[in-house]
């Protein structure tokens, strides 16, 4: 399987380099309640702006933690191009995870992306290990960082 020794190969020249950076994505109250209404989290410091800003210090509503990381799939369309003979990328899970700062409803967030390692797992796997940080324009305080596992998974 070359292309796979090829996507190794490539990669492990990038370790420990900037891979990329997302383009921005605004999340508004409208993202904010549609996931509210798929994962049936209706916690009013999500949903209801007027108590949000009269309640909390953030001055209105924030988005769910769970947002901002699902945001993450998005994010790393833009930045981890498809290698040649690459079947599909699967999410593995989580290393840490951490939530560093709110995200106030109007907020633009973009992904910045660090290989840490890549390794074979399988003849058709590799295993890729990001550090993951999910920034908020014009917030020095990212929403989040993660150690990001993912599996590049080759066809036959």
């Amino acid at each position: 399987m070359a292309a796979i020794d090829d996507a190794l190969a490539a990669a492990q020249t990038r370790i420990g380099t900037e891979i990329g950076v997302s383009d921005w994505i605004m999340v508004d109250q409208a993202m904010i309640d549609a996931f509210a209404e798929v994962t049936h989290d209706h916690q009013w410091i999500h949903v209801d702006p007027v108590r949000a800003a009269a309640e909390t210090p953030f001055g209105g509503t924030i988005a769910h933690g769970f947002l901002t990381l699902s945001l993450a799939s998005r994010f790393v369309y833009d930045c981890f191009p498809r290698a040649p003979g690459q079947a599909m990328g699967i999410n593995y899970g989580f290393n840490k995870l951490r939530f560093l700062s709110p995200v106030r409803a109007g907020s633009r967030l973009r992904g910045r992306f660090v290989l840490k390692a890549m390794s074979r797992r399988s003849a058709r796997e590799l295993m890729r290990e990001s550090l993951m940080t999910i920034e908020i324009d014009g917030q020095e305080t990212p929403a989040l960082v993660a150690e990001w596992l993912g599996l590049v998974v080759f066809g036959d």
